[in-house]
């Protein structure tokens, strides 16, 4: 089941900025740790707890994407990838886990007469033009 996901390239210099609200007694219990040394900072604990409860849940998440023929990483789409899906006649169903980025040089024409659906557990980097084009395409 593993042997079939299609894993994209790692970027790991590239992130996404979140924002998420602890109780005080938790942050407090997290600026101790850190104080004490076991982390360099609240960031560095977070995606420290992050990166372990996901190796618990690793399984899971590869039968997810296996289920849901889901890519796993960084997918990029410039002009001429969805100008040769044009060519061929064909429509492109996205499915990321993981970050989708359309080059700017795609016009919103092109991606709507190419993208039929996009699906990203994670983020999606498109001109405001062409996330307005295809909003009713991106789930």
């Amino acid at each position: 089941m593993a042997d079939s996901i299609r894993r994209l390239a790692d970027k790991g210099t590239e992130s996404e900025k979140i924002t998420i609200n602890l109780g005080y007694v938790d942050l407090g219990r997290i600026d101790l740790l850190v104080q004490e040394g076991f982390y360099s900072n609240r960031t560095d604990f977070i995606r420290t707890a992050i990166r372990n409860q996901l190796g618990i849940e690793g399984e899971v998440v590869k039968q997810s994407i296996v289920r849901h023929t889901l890519e796993l990483g960084l997918r990029d789409y410039s002009s001429t990838d969805l100008e040769s899906v044009k060519a061929a006649g064909e429509r492109l169903h996205i499915k990321v886990v993981g970050l989708v980025r359309i080059a700017s040089d795609v016009t919103p024409d092109l991606a709507l007469a190419t993208i039929e659906t996009i699906t990203v557990l994670g983020a999606l980097q498109a001109s405001a033009e062409l996330k307005s084009a295809l909003a009713e395409r991106i789930r």
